[in-house]
């Protein structure tokens, strides 16, 4: 079983395809940054034509039977998540409604502080705010997993530990090993761990030693090394794959419309655009490269299968439902 926690593409027939010739059993895809609701609704209203068009390719998938059905049939299952709370704009009460229209991941932040926490780029922490444990609460009630990815250190432990189910963080590496603002220091990673959360080893150069020439043999001796301090069955692959994207897009997903000037991210004025892939992973068709390349760290078969997509299942399982009342 394959399933990616998270990728960012810009989506077409290609695309599809070579999801199915890398034997992508499931994909979470971003489709809000920064949108609001309505715009966020379109964003909706998009996949479901392409769920129409490639009927034979992808599937809308909202839990995990829908994983079953598209290995059954040779399709994707296809989750849908926000990369930032902006969808539900100053409104509690949307949580549950985006829930209902196929949401199943949201992070509380993108970098900046939001009216929910404090993400990685600011100067200071606060943790979660008065209305991030409200929403916190409310995801879990509707089974809207929270994403921390994008947040800071002391905001990330605070929702592992305020939230009642386990969080996700589904695209990081350790910040022990490459030390961007993005990657994620031990003490985070254990909280969301050890709380039964997800932590997705990502692709994406900016989050690896080396950037782009990362090589295959460190980035899963990485993920073996990471297992051994906190355990295989916490840990799964979340790519952060931005495949075919312009460079307009990554500007949109930094700069948004909360400023005037241009904001680099992780790249510069010299490197403002998106950094070229690994050679070892330029798309969906290349997970047998990470597959082969963990098998090699010594990782046993089961321990494998679980960081290439079983894990992810069991969590996607457990936590896409409402919340069990006692």
């Amino acid at each position: 079983m394959r399933i990616d926690g998270l990728q960012y593409a810009n989506w077409s027939e290609k695309i599809f395809r070579q999801l199915r010739e890398g034997g992508v059993d499931a994909i979470h895809v971003t489709i809000a940054y920064h949108e609001n609701f309505r715009e966020t609704v379109l964003n909706f209203e998009k996949w479901n034509r392409w769920f129409e068009q490639f009927s034979d390719l992808i599937l809308k998938g909202q839990t995990t039977a829908d994983i079953d059905t598209a290995r059954v049939t040779g399709r994707t299952a296809v989750f849908l998540g926000f990369q930032n709370p902006s969808p539900i704009e100053d409104d509690i009460g949307l949580v549950e409604i985006v829930h209902t229209l196929g949401a199943r991941f949201m992070q509380l932040t993108y970098n900046n502080q939001s009216l929910l926490a404090s993400g990685c780029y600011e100067d200071e922490d606060t943790g979660l705010t008065r209305m991030g444990k409200q929403v916190v609460r409310e995801m879990n009630r509707v089974g809207l997993v929270v994403d921390m990815s994008h947040s800071g250190d002391r905001s990330t432990i605070a929702a592992a530990d305020h939230s009642d189910r386990p969080i996700a963080i589904t695209h990081a590496n350790p910040h022990t090993w490459a030390p961007a603002l993005r990657n994620k220091r031990d003490d985070v990673i254990r909280a969301v761990t050890e709380n039964g959360g997800m932590f997705g080893f990502s692709v994406y150069p900016h989050h690896l030693k080396g950037k782009s020439e990362c090589s295959l043999q460190e980035f899963c001796e990485m993920v073996a090394r990471t297992a051994e301090r906190f355990g295989t069955e916490h840990l799964g692959i979340g790519t952060d794959l931005c495949q075919d994207q312009p460079d307009s897009v990554v500007e949109w997903m930094r700069v948004g419309r909360w400023t005037k000037e241009i904001d680099y991210g992780e790249g510069s004025k010299s490197a403002p655009g998106f950094p070229d892939m690994p050679e070892w992973f330029r798309d969906n068709r290349d997970f047998s490269n990470i597959e082969r390349g963990l098998r090699a760290t010594g990782l046993s078969e089961a321990e494998v299968g679980g960081i290439m997509g079983g894990n992810w299942y069991r969590f996607f399982s457990e936590n896409f439902g409402p919340k069990a009342t006692t």
